[in-house]
């Protein structure tokens, strides 16, 4: 019923940009619509900002739904590695966890495009690298934070055939945004609906693309459903800067939709006791005005989101008129996920549970499953190598992510032998977004794994304040229940049916080697706690005969102090060379 009344107050507005594409070809001068781009594929990458998979923002994108969910294959399990917006783009596109960037945060010192370009990976990531390979890149919309109107050309971002960036202060202010085209200065579009402006800017690359002779990877990045922020400064050290934090806003002309939404209340919104860890626990109730105010930005949300609907229906039907669908494939995503209320929190992201982590990815293309969902377990680590493996590109060995299987047989393939996990990780703080308690909550640093394989579905953290948390996924969805807070211990004894202790053993083992992996230790970290090969699964490690080695033998996940950014001196133990398995460490009883 939703996807029918959406469609329908749609349908004559998109209705009337029909006429418009039909004449691309003839205004281009394109007499084959296949002219030049021969038997290499082209990828169209549209990645929104802060969308969720937890409160349901998918289900109100009946255009998203139509061309990418009914005709293509839905990664349910897919998460990004560190739940904020700079560190999330840069593991996208280097493939590579945070702590092997060092680009953990949104501003210096600890992130931003001035560590994204101190960190030397302005020549070294994916459309450099793409560039390399005879492709053409174009990307419009937002790239990273810290990337402004007085940095933009020191220097400017490698590896783009043509872009059009969305540039700070101006970055989330949906009517008073700000451009910069390659070669140009900063260009101003007060008064312009930013998603409108990233629309058309992406629908000129899509023409430039289709000219030339060369295969092309197109990035489409709005700033939906991201909130609205004004700032009268880019510089974030700046001691008179203002952050203004309100709801998205929407086009004019989806102001009137979804009138009578709320957050999904789910058993984790509000709750009437505290849950989660740390400085989550000190969180008050929300009272009725809090709740009212955040439904309102719910809705903001939802209608920020139709013009990404939109632009996602508009793309698909020019690459139809064009000839060249068939051979293209279509990803989306977002950088991280977002939270509303859950566990008493303000809207925000920046930590590790499952609405900020857990985020959308579509695939569509050829031979890509239709209308198909598949569980394996993917991560924003993995998409640079998945594209690579699309285009024809070899591997890189730094890579920490593993190519995601797109067809159905890989997928049916991959559900027996390929990695069962995912490493998450943060540092700093964390800050509400709405008009509602702007603390920032600081020691928001942690480790953590979310594991999903036969007869276990787990979430495993440990913050820096050396606190641990355990939840069993499949009984407590909502994570309310940490079965390593102090009462729990005392009356859980057993998870996935086996004794608690013997579970977080093996979970942290496969965190402390995951912590500080580089590459194949990433990849493979099963494999390199048991180079035999013997171990290649949760499942696998809980064998009684690997009692001692993990109870006993391992060093434990530990942090020295807490740190804003990555500080090797803060991290505690490391694993420091690879096959190397530390004997000395602290047991299981030290921190339960």
């Amino acid at each position: 019923m939703l996807y029918a009344f959406v469609a329908a107050l749609f349908a004559s507005a998109i209705g009337s940009l029909r006429g418009f594409e039909t004449p691309i070809q003839e205004l281009l001068g394109l007499k084959n619509p296949e002219q030049g781009h021969g038997r290499r594929p082209n990828i169209v990458f549209v990645l929104t900002d802060d969308q969720d998979v937890h409160l349901s923002s998918l289900d109100y994108m009946p255009l998203v739904k139509k061309h990418l969910l009914d005709q293509g294959t839905y990664f349910s399990k897919h998460y990004c590695t560190t739940a904020v917006c700079c560190p999330s783009r840069v593991t996208l596109w280097t493939g590579k966890a945070a702590h092997n960037t060092n680009i953990t945060d949104v501003n210096p010192p600890y992130g931003g495009y001035p560590k994204f370009v101190v960190q030397g990976f302005n020549g070294k990531y994916l459309p450099v690298w793409l560039q390399d390979s005879g492709y053409n890149t174009y990307y419009t919309g937002k790239l990273f934070n810290v990337h402004t109107v007085e940095n933009y050309n020191s220097p400017a971002p490698a590896g783009f055939t043509d872009s059009d960036f969305l540039l700070d202060p101006f970055t989330y202010n949906y009517l008073n945004s700000t451009f910069q085209r390659k070669g140009e200065a900063p260009r101003s579009y007060e008064g312009h609906y930013s998603t409108d402006v990233v629309t058309e800017k992406a629908y000129g690359f899509l023409d430039d693309a289709v000219k030339s002779e060369k295969p092309f990877f197109l990035t489409v990045a709005p700033i939906a459903p991201h909130v609205n922020i004004y700032m009268n400064s880019s510089d974030v050290h700046d001691p008179n800067i203002v952050f203004k934090f309100d709801a998205p806003v929407s086009a004019q002309r989806h102001q009137h939709l979804f009138e009578d939404e709320k957050v999904p209340r789910t058993k984790n919104f509000n709750p009437d006791q505290p849950s989660g860890a740390n400085w989550l626990l000190k969180l008050p109730q929300q009272n009725t005005t809090n709740m009212d105010y955040n439904d309102h930005l719910y809705r903001q949300r939802l209608r920020s989101l139709q013009a990404v609907d939109e632009l996602v229906d508009r793309i698909f039907r020019r690459l139809e008129t064009y000839g060249i669908l068939d051979k293209t494939y279509i990803f989306y995503s977002s950088d991280n996920g977002y939270h509303i209320g859950q566990h008493r929190l303000q809207p925000g992201k920046s930590c590790g549970y499952e609405e900020d982590i857990n985020v959308p990815l579509i695939v569509r293309g050829p031979g890509v499953a239709k209308n198909y969902t598949t569980s394996i377990v993917t991560s924003h680590t993995d998409l640079a190598p998945t594209f690579f493996d699309l285009l024809g590109i070899p591997q890189r060995e730094d890579f920490d992510g593993s190519t995601i299987p797109v067809t159905n047989a890989a997928i049916e393939a991959a559900k027996a032998k390929r990695r069962e996990h995912v490493n998450v990780e943060y540092w700093g703080f964390a800050g509400g977004e709405g008009k509602f308690d702007g603390t920032l909550h600081e020691h928001n640093t942690y480790k953590a794994i979310r594991i999903i394989g036969p007869g276990y579905n787990l979430y495993y953290s440990v913050w820096c304040n050396n606190e641990h948390e355990l939840y069993n996924m499949d009984l407590d969805p909502d994570q309310l229940k940490n079965l390593l807070s102090r009462p729990q211990v005392a009356e859980v004894s057993n998870v996935a049916g086996l004794p608690i202790r013997k579970v977080v053993a093996r979970l942290d083992a496969l965190l402390f080697v995951l912590k500080s992996c580089k590459g194949r230790t990433c990849r493979e970290a099963w494999q390199i706690l048991h180079p035999d090969g013997d171990v290649l699964t949760l499942e696998d490690a809980l064998e009684p005969r690997f009692d001692h080695f993990y109870e006993v033998d391992q060093k434990r996940v530990k942090y020295n102090f807490c740190s804003n950014g990555y500080l090797v001196d803060a991290e505690g133990p490391m694993w420091e060379k690879e096959g190397v398995i530390f004997r000395d460490g602290l047991m299981w009883h030290e921190w339960v």
